[in-house]
């Protein structure tokens, strides 16, 4: 059996997974990124846990290994300053990496990446133009135009979580940018907003005695579902700002379809109803009806691992 190694490095889980040419994760496993500050170690465990996922499928043929990872370039084979990771300037991870697992090696923006496995895999098998959607811990965005990947000069098209909206109270990004899109539409992103949202409202809410290092995702959700304003409002925050900048992007070049993935996106109807609603609002009039606003036809805790391995499955295709 063919296998490809799919590793997803995010600012708070580096997942990692054996991907088939269908697409299928056949098994996968994860390890936190923030307990490995030092290079060295952290690449010594993707190591060690990529060979005990392949220990359990002795004699099948390893084709090679994709990374998807934030601010990485494709040219280069590093990834660099990215705003939610420890190591910070231009880290050579492909090379390092190649010296421990002597394989066929990719790495791309994991948007990107991701953009790639919604083409082999997912929900854009038949669309040519796309604009990936990664909402985790971040936000980050592959572009697909005429039925090519964007990738840029040195490997860094689709950072538009940095793209400055100068909304309000102008946050700032990871990377310093005042106002930056990732600052309130992502995972954290959301965290802030609900913070925001206690100190602008003196509604009741179950928020107000809990820290912000203690706030998740999934309680933000749970509290809208039991009609929680904080968390209502909150989400309608989020998703007015993702629909302008979602109406901004499609002016370039006017996708057929936004493909949504990550943490974010389980909240459901929370974020997804009223970003359809805002989105329409804001599109130009001669976009209006032509662009869909999907979810990853990827399943979704395997979608970034098949993303990654896709860097190498496409190679196995052209």
């Amino acid at each position: 059996m063919d296998l490809v190694i799919g590793i997803d490095i995010g600012g708070t889980k580096t997942k990692i997974g054996l991907v088939n040419k269908e697409g299928e994760c056949l098994e996968k496993t994860f390890f936190r990124t923030k307990e490995y500050p030092n290079l060295d170690h952290y690449l010594d465990q993707v190591q060690n846990v990529s060979n005990e996922l392949l220990s359990k499928y002795n004699g099948s043929n390893v084709l090679g290994c994709g990374i998807g990872a934030p601010n990485a370039s494709s040219k280069n084979g590093t990834i660099e300053n990215a705003s939610n990771l420890l190591w910070k300037g231009s880290v050579p991870i492909l090379s390092e990496l190649q010296k421990r697992m002597d394989m066929p090696m990719r790495i791309m923006n994991d948007a990107s990446a991701a953009a790639l496995g919604e083409m082999l895999f997912g929900n854009a098998k038949d669309i040519s133009d796309f604009i990936a959607i990664t909402l985790g811990t971040g936000f980050g965005a592959g572009i697909v135009a005429n039925g090519q990947l964007i990738d840029g000069f040195d490997g860094f098209a689709g950072e538009l979580g940095h793209v400055d909206m100068t909304i309000g109270d102008g946050r700032l990004t990871g990377l310093g940018v005042k106002g930056g899109l990732e600052a309130y539409v992502s995972a954290t992103g959301l965290k802030r907003t609900i913070m925001y949202m206690l100190s602008k409202y003196l509604v009741d809410s179950r928020f107000r005695g809990i820290a912000y290092n203690d706030l998740h995702g999934e309680d933000i959700t749970q509290a809208a579902e039991e009609g929680d304003e904080i968390a209502i409002k909150a989400f309608d925050y989020t998703a007015k700002i993702m629909a302008q900048a979602m109406a901004n992007f499609t002016a370039f070049t006017q996708p057929e379809a936004f493909i949504l993935l990550g943490g974010l996106v389980n909240s459901g109807k929370w974020i997804l109803e009223p970003l359809e609603t805002y989105f329409d609002e804001f599109l130009l009039e001669v976009y209006k009806g032509k662009v869909k606003i999907m979810l990853s036809g990827m399943k979704g805790k395997t979608a970034a691992i098949c993303g990654a391995a896709a860097l190498i499955w496409e190679k196995q295709n052209t």
